[in-house]
């Protein structure tokens, strides 16, 4: 089969530094806008040709990247302009003729960010990269050693002036009105994520998981949280963001994913 200039046959998961980049960028299919990969959000064939997000942006095969914009998603899936995107973005694979984008597909990459973000911040606790409990928090809030201040949707407005004033101390922010991350998770959902009782707050250390060649543990957080505010038009660097809707969506999409797709 003979390649149409500029067209990919592998897999597109390996980075590629743009000229004048700092990292790894993708193109929207929808919109056309170049943006840093991490930013983006990248679907993926499953052997039965259907259309599935991979928001971890490790399933193997080739994929096709938007930006995470939950309105713009369901406009072009309403007017064909996301098939016909799809179709030019999986040109010359197996599948180009029979890709099949499943009704809810909106909700289902909701519920796969909304599960990136529960992932990520189970991976630093791990990593022993997160602070929890109202006083610990404080105390190192306080110091200066957190990076990272973050609080569920629901928390209090109360606790959650508390803790920004002591993080603002810590950081000689004073008088700057900077606040925590708003995540848009519940306590009962953050609970769930870092397996603790009643988590309303998390704080992040300081150059905690830095990698020479990577972000750490902050960054990575933050990039998640990012990708899902935006995906359902929040601003989760505002007081008062509202909380993700729940979805039920197929919680076996990543497997379905992992099991194998074409190439």
């Amino acid at each position: 089969m003979r390649t149409p200039p500029n067209e990919r046959l592998t897999s597109d998961i390996a980075d590629e530094v743009q000229p004048g980049s700092s990292g790894s960028e993708r193109r929207c299919v929808l919109s056309g806008r170049v943006l840093p990969r991490e930013s983006l959000i990248r679907l993926a064939i499953a052997p039965d040709g259907m259309v599935l997000p991979d928001a971890a942006a490790r399933a193997p095969g080739r994929g096709a990247w938007i930006a995470p914009d939950r309105a713009a998603l369901e406009a072009a899936i309403a007017d064909g302009h996301f098939r016909r995107a799809l179709m030019r973005a999986f040109k010359g694979g197996p599948q180009d003729q029979t890709l099949r984008v499943p009704e809810d597909l909106p909700a289902r990459i909701e519920a796969a960010l909304m599960r990136q973000v529960c992932d990520r911040l189970g991976l630093e606790l791990r990593g022993g990269n997160i602070v929890l409990g109202s006083s610990r928090i404080e105390e190192q809030a306080r110091s200066g050693a957190l990076a990272l201040l973050a609080h569920a949707s629901d928390a209090s407005e109360g606790s959650r002036r508390k803790l920004d004033q002591a993080w603002r101390v810590g950081l000689d922010e004073e008088g700057s009105g900077l606040m925590g991350l708003v995540l848009p998770l519940d306590r009962a959902t953050l609970s769930v994520a870092l397996g603790r009782e009643n988590v309303v707050h998390v704080g992040v250390r300081r150059g905690s998981g830095a990698h020479k060649r990577g972000p750490d543990a902050a960054t990575r957080i933050a990039d998640a949280i990012a990708r899902l505010a935006h995906f359902v038009g929040a601003d989760p660097g505002l007081a008062g963001s509202k909380a993700v809707a729940k979805t039920s969506a197929p919680a076996d999409d990543d497997m379905k994913l992992r099991e194998g797709l074409t190439s």
